[in-house]
Formats: structure tokens, sequence, C-alpha cells
């Protein structure tokens, strides 16, 4: 069972459908999973609104595009 309600699971996946649309197809696979895991820490955190959690997801995103590391392998 997940830790998150229906509706923090739905914010979730809203962020990160939004957050996503701006990237070719959608994005990758790596780039999504880095939006994915920083929303979710942020949601596992206590940030469980959409305002809050799309902010994190935009942060994510702009540190994807400056050359962040996507996952914490590389």
């Amino acid at each position: 069972m997940s830790e998150f309600s229906r509706r923090v699971q739905a914010n979730m996946d809203v962020v990160l459908e939004e957050v996503c649309a701006s990237l070719p197809h959608g994005g990758d696979h790596e780039t999504r999973k880095f939006i994915a895991e920083q929303v979710r820490e942020a949601a596992s955190a206590g940030q469980t609104n959409l305002g809050d959690l799309k902010a994190v997801g935009l942060r994510a995103l702009r540190a994807i595009k400056k050359g962040a590391p996507k996952s914490a392998d590389g």
C-alpha cells in the first residue's frame, strides 16, 4: 500500500505530467524519474499541495536543464 493518500498521489501525477509536458515527447525515462523522485521526496516531507509540488517539479526540471545529474548513480 502507498504511504500517500489518493489526493496526494493524484497531485504528484498531475505535477509530473504538467512539468514534463514542455519536454519533447513528454521527457525521457531518466528525466521523468528524476523529477518524480524530487516530487516524491517533497511529498514525504509534507509538501503535498499541488502548488508546492509543482514548484518542486519545476526546480527539478531547471536543475536538469542546467546539467544536474538525473540520478544518484550518474
